[in-house]
């Protein structure tokens, strides 16, 4: 019996189950879909627990979110089974599974006739996905975000991220750091852009918000047949921290003309009518809510996260490529 076919077996509740097969493109855990013998699905994920080590922190913070979510959508007269997701306790009640060898495992339900996109097909793509994430963010609002664990300390913390990474180029564990000066002086050419965010939040400009640091466009469910945005997933990494962070990832990976893993770089652009149709749908679901010092920090937001990921992909590819998955030895760097 296999890793996977034991931990459904503490979801007995679901039925008897049909298949299980891989599913996604995720770089950090391990996703199955589930079918039943009775035509349910299910989302079963092996989490990371080298990235999250705190797992029980992590699945409260999961649980408290989504819970607030439905009960919003629920008050606004929408279809919590579609707009929100929604974790499946285990037969034993809890949020999660661990299984005789240490490894943590989740169910959620999969929301069905849904899509999920690893590159924008259009600016109306961008909208939606910008849209979902304003929403997402306003439906937090009134969260109390003391309730939150901090399930990755320092997450988009870019003067530490480049600590970090000047600590992976001292080290060079491979080698690789003299193959690759070209790209490690253009980070350490832009080494005052890192502290530009968290100085801002230092001198009390920009507020802490509770924000998904993770606002990739494969990160919101479209329903498949009319492209609407359905809901957020991915909840891993939703933390208190700043507008322009979600907005700034969102464009990194939503407005590049390629995925974020192609080798040909002639064909990584950045597309201006995909940052705009962004913008508008981010701005009419939230803009009012946001300061004046946060309407101006997101086109910054949008440059930084650029750079921190790029960073953190330099800095995974010189110590190993022991956080991101890879699929070949390059992958890290093609990405950075």
């Amino acid at each position: 019996m296999s890793k996977m076919e034991q931990a459904l077996s503490a979801w007995n509740s679901i039925g008897e189950v049909q298949s299980a097969e891989h599913f996604g493109n995720g770089h950090i855990n391990d996703t199955y879909l589930v079918q039943t013998k009775n035509q349910k699905r299910y989302i079963l994920q092996r989490i990371n627990t080298r990235t999250f080590q705190d797992v029980e922190g992590l699945m409260e913070n999961i649980h408290l979110v989504t819970g607030h979510i439905s009960r919003k959508v629920a008050q606004t007269g929408g279809d919590v089974q579609r707009e929100s997701m929604s974790l499946i306790p285990s037969d034993r009640g809890l949020w999660y599974h661990k299984d005789s060898q240490g490894d943590c495992w989740r169910m959620f339900t999969y929301i069905e006739d849904s899509i999920c996109l690893q590159k924008a097909r259009n600016e109306q793509d961008l909208y939606e996905c910008a849209a979902a994430f304003g929403k997402f963010q306003r439906q937090l609002e009134d969260f109390d975000a003391e309730q939150l664990s901090e399930t990755i300390p320092h997450f988009h913390d870019t003067p530490k991220r480049l600590r970090d990474f000047e600590q992976a180029v001292q080290q060079d564990l491979l080698g690789r750091a003299q193959s690759v000066q070209r790209e490690i002086e253009f980070v350490r050419s832009r080494k005052e852009d890192c502290a530009v965010m968290v100085g801002m939040l230092a001198d009390g400009k920009l507020p802490l918000r509770v924000t998904h640091n993770d606002t990739k466009l494969n990160n919101v469910l479209m329903d498949e047949k009319t492209g609407r945005a359905l809901c957020v997933i991915d909840l891993d990494t939703v933390m208190p921290g700043l507008a322009a962070y979600d907005f700034g990832d969102a464009i990194r990976f939503g407005a590049s003309t390629a995925l974020e893993d192609e080798t040909d770089l002639d064909k990584v652009h950045f597309s201006l009518p995909y940052y705009r149709a962004f913008a508008e749908g981010y701005l009419e679901a939230f803009g009012s809510r946001l300061n004046e010092a946060e309407l101006l920090s997101l086109p910054m937001g949008a440059k930084l996260m650029t750079l921190e990921v790029g960073i953190r992909f330099l800095g995974d590819y010189l110590n190993g490529d022991v956080y991101f998955k890879v699929d070949h030895p390059e992958h890290n760097l093609v990405r950075a």
